[in-house]
């Protein structure tokens, strides 16, 4: 494709994004090149890689649009991306580059209108740059990418580090792999991507962990057609080492999904004990079967569906049976901004306040199947401590006789895991690890 014609792609794509804010963009990125198969690899990764840039920008987009009157549409969305991040150099030459850019030819933008070309003078008299996008007069809460539903939560909580953790939001996100320790160690499952041409480098804080120097094609590799590595992220395989589970342990994860936290457990266990993987989505509970085949810890895990009314009323009979419960529970997604930039502006589930009694339901209903001894681990990816420590704090000002925090290492929080960009460059978590107190300690 000629870059006119990536251009306009990309305009394509943010219309669809518009017209239908209840699909995410990865998906509506994915739908528009499945659709068009002619597009090559090069050319689907310049448009996926602008479209994500323009969403970490969507903030200061819509303060500059403002600022000139222009109307928010995503043909002057990415004519302000151009002028603003994209191009550089002498302002004749930008104005010339975006001028070629939109010549109205086939499969190109049309003709620039008189308004659009003044927004270029703009640029040419210096009156719309200044260091790129930015500018000293936007509000902090803009320049960081932040919601105003959220400013005051995120300010509260993170104090003096606000800004520079919300900038490390704003980064393109690792691409972080776990080795599934029961097929290979770590050592072997890196040698294997290297002879792949996938380079990696040892994880910060898991074990499990290997993160990829460089943009790579993972599905490509032996590693990870013979199920020796899963893509995922590196706090997100913390919470799960955080759990300890252990060979010939019962363990529940709750709020199971697609499998990626059950696949570290089963790997943790070596395959022997029991995983019951839980969900009240039956369809994103199917997806993981294959992955536990794949990963050849399908033998102990069972799949039980909170659709069914049988697995509604079994889990009833089931108080007090696991050494382990694991409740990854659904919540804003704050922490995966840099992954799914398009969260901060879009609502694709529950708000925070109709997320914040499920939790609680979830940590009451899933705290009562711990046995004595064993551990409850709540966790989110989220950065707000309404669904995070107070949560926790609300629990035990309940349940205090019954249960009891086991602090994480210092490096990961304290009490509590809290993980977050900018202190340990993974995306946003949080871990509070409960134990269930003997008869003897209560």
């Amino acid at each position: 494709m000629k870059p006119a014609a990536r251009i306009q792609a990309t305009i394509d794509v943010l219309t669809r994004i518009a017209e239908n804010d209840r699909v995410p963009m990865d998906s509506a990125i994915g739908d528009y090149m499945r659709q068009r198969r002619y597009i090559g690899s090069k050319d689907r990764a310049n448009i996926a890689e602008r479209c994500y840039n323009m969403a970490r920008a969507h903030a200061r987009l819509g303060w500059w649009l403002d600022k000139f009157d222009a109307e928010d549409t995503p043909r002057n969305r990415i004519l302000f991306w151009l002028l603003l991040a994209e191009v550089t150099g002498e302002p004749g030459r930008i104005e010339k580059y975006i001028t070629d850019l939109y010549d109205g030819t086939k499969y190109s933008p049309t003709a620039l209108e008189p308004q659009e070309l003044h927004y270029i003078k703009l640029v040419r008299e210096g009156k719309m740059i200044g260091g790129g996008i930015d500018h000293a007069d936007m509000p902090d809460a803009v320049r960081a990418e932040v919601p105003e539903k959220y400013e005051d939560k995120l300010r509260n909580y993170f104090g003096k580090d606000f800004e520079v953790e919300m900038a490390a939001m704003l980064k393109t996100a690792t691409l972080d792999l776990r080795v599934n320790t029961f097929l290979i160690d770590a050592d072997k499952a890196q040698a294997s991507l290297k002879k792949d041409g996938v380079e990696t480098k040892d994880g910060a804080y898991a074990s499990t962990a290997l993160r990829c120097v460089e943009k790579s094609y993972i599905s490509r590799t032996k590693a990870f057609t013979k199920g020796w590595i899963e893509i995922q992220d590196e706090g997100s395989q913390l919470i799960a080492l955080m759990c300890g589970a252990e060979p010939g342990m019962q363990v529940l994860d709750y709020c199971a999904g697609a499998g990626g936290k059950t696949l570290a457990l089963g790997a943790a266990m070596q395959c022997k004990g029991r995983i019951v993987a839980m969900d009240n989505d039956s369809k994103r509970l199917a997806k993981g079967r294959d992955r536990y085949k794949k990963a050849r810890i399908a033998d102990i895990i069972e799949v039980r569906s909170l659709e069914d009314e049988k697995n509604r009323k079994w889990v009833k009979r089931q108080k007090g049976k696991f050494d382990i419960v694991l409740t990854d529970v659904p919540c804003t997604g704050t922490g995966t901004w840099r992954r799914n930039p398009d969260m901060r502006w879009r609502q694709f589930g529950p708000t925070l306040e109709e997320l914040l009694p499920i939790q609680a339901d979830i940590i009451e209903r899933a705290s009562a199947l711990v046995k004595p001894g064993g551990k409850f681990v709540y966790a989110t990816c989220s950065l707000l401590a309404e669904e995070n420590e107070h949560q926790i704090e609300t629990f035990l000002k309940n349940r205090g006789d019954e249960f009891e925090v086991i602090p994480v290492p210092e490096a990961y929080g304290n009490p509590y895991l809290r993980m977050t960009p900018h202190r340990h460059q993974t995306d946003g978590f949080f871990a509070a690890v409960l134990k269930r107190k003997d008869a003897a300690e209560g």
